[in-house]
């Protein structure tokens, strides 16, 4: 699915969050905070954006996905960057590898999330951290019946007119709806052998960034 969006990927996020992608991905790499002479793993990077918006801090990025598409667009768009295949419940990487591992809208959907975080957690440098930018759930009820009626409505018309595969972008809006509120993906990152959990409502709730540390010992 992801390999026939691959093309048009970019554009379509930039299309649906009406340009709000670039300050998600702002605060992402604020988040984050790489500096100079780090590793960082960016998983689910998909065509990169996210990878190239964190290697601008001087750090080394490594943007892994598991869709061979993304990846070969990914390559076109950013050939500085280092692209690798692989899946976030079976890395091919070293234990202690990065100094931080960040993942944004691909956590949901990975089949196991639990096994992913921690996979996660293993390849970290002890010290090191964990930053999660997802779809999440606006805590206004308000709020959110009227961003579910825009995923209901815009997004599927937008899908219809400017997307290559509008069956992928249904399954966006049916797995936005099924993942866990913003507490419950927060305890789950604790159970995966993560510590010091915390997270940030972005626009209202639509975009939830979680951070997290590897314990030390």
């Amino acid at each position: 699915m992801f390999d026939h969006v691959a093309s048009r990927y970019d554009l379509m996020n930039a299309l649906m969050s009406g340009g709000m992608d670039r300050l998600w991905s702002a605060a992402m790499r604020t988040a984050v905070g790489a500096v100079p002479g780090e590793t960082i793993l960016d998983l689910a990077a998909g065509t990169g954006a996210s990878s190239a918006s964190l290697a601008r801090s001087g750090a080394r990025v490594v943007a892994c996905d598991l869709s061979e598409g993304m990846i070969e667009v990914g390559r076109r768009r950013h050939p500085g960057i280092e692209f690798v295949q692989g899946d976030a419940t079976d890395l091919g990487f070293p234990d202690d590898s990065f100094d931080a591992v960040t993942i944004s809208y691909g956590l949901r959907n990975v089949v196991d999330t639990r096994a992913a975080l921690s996979e996660m957690a293993r390849v970290t440098k002890p010290g090191g951290r964990l930053v999660v930018c997802e779809f999440s759930t606006p805590p206004n009820p308000a709020f959110r019946r009227l961003y579910r009626f825009y995923l209901g409505a815009v997004i599927g018309t937008l899908a219809r007119v400017a997307s290559s595969d509008e069956v992928a972008y249904d399954y966006l809006v049916e797995s936005i709806l099924a993942w866990h509120p913003q507490e419950d993906l927060g305890r789950l990152i604790a159970r995966s052998g993560w510590e010091r959990v915390e997270y940030k409502d972005l626009t209202g709730g639509i975009v939830a960034l979680h951070r997290a540390y590897k314990p030390r010992s």
